[in-house]
């Protein structure tokens, strides 16, 4: 559950002893209850390649949890107009999830796809990528996920100036769902003749 104002961050730039610079990120918990930044650990876990932190708020006595996880390159995501953000997972998970509104989905299933872009995208080794890039690899994935997840994203992510382009798209996407289903039917008959 993201609460807004329940975490602050803040860069620090640090030079080595051999003149490297890097940027540290230092990150300020706040209570989600009476937001005073003052709580203990009470337990501390490893969940994956993430850290699970059991808070207690000094003040008002309340428990939360929060997930750490360590992020080893800044990476910038290049916009069409050429400005440059620094890649925020919460983001691509809401936009997936608004494009997954109303649809069978579990919301695990959501993550799961964040997850495998994120890591995708850290394991490509470079500073900065295309929007273009995430969108694509964003499509790819949901278009296995679910048709109409995937027609919501191709709508707003292609930007399509015209119907033709649009059902153009349906087209492909129906092309493809007949051939796997031809597959599948061709591929149960065959084992039926052995």
């Amino acid at each position: 559950m993201y609460i807004a104002n329940a975490v602050f961050i803040l860069y620090i730039e640090v030079t080595d002893l051999f003149h490297t610079k890097s940027r540290l990120r230092v990150i300020i918990v706040r209570c989600p209850y009476c937001n005073i930044p003052d709580s203990k650990v009470t337990d501390s876990r490893t969940v994956g390649e993430n850290v699970r932190r059991r808070r207690e708020c000094v003040r008002c006595g309340l428990r939360f949890t929060t997930y750490e996880r360590v992020q080893t390159t800044a990476l910038l995501v290049v916009k069409r107009d050429e400005r440059r953000q620094e890649f925020n997972k919460d983001k691509l998970l809401s936009q997936i999830v608004l494009a997954c509104t109303k649809r069978p989905i579990p919301y695990r299933d959501i993550e799961k796809v964040v997850e495998d872009i994120e890591s995708q995208v850290q394991n490509l080794g470079k500073p900065e990528i295309k929007s273009s890039t995430i969108g694509e690899m964003v499509m790819e994935r949901l278009r296995s996920l679910d048709r109409i997840a995937y027609i919501r994203w191709a709508s707003v992510y292609r930007d399509f100036q015209d119907m033709e382009s649009f059902e153009e798209m349906v087209k492909d996407l129906r092309g493809d769902s007949e051939s796997n289903e031809e597959e599948a039917t061709l591929s149960l008959l065959a084992k039926n003749i052995s």
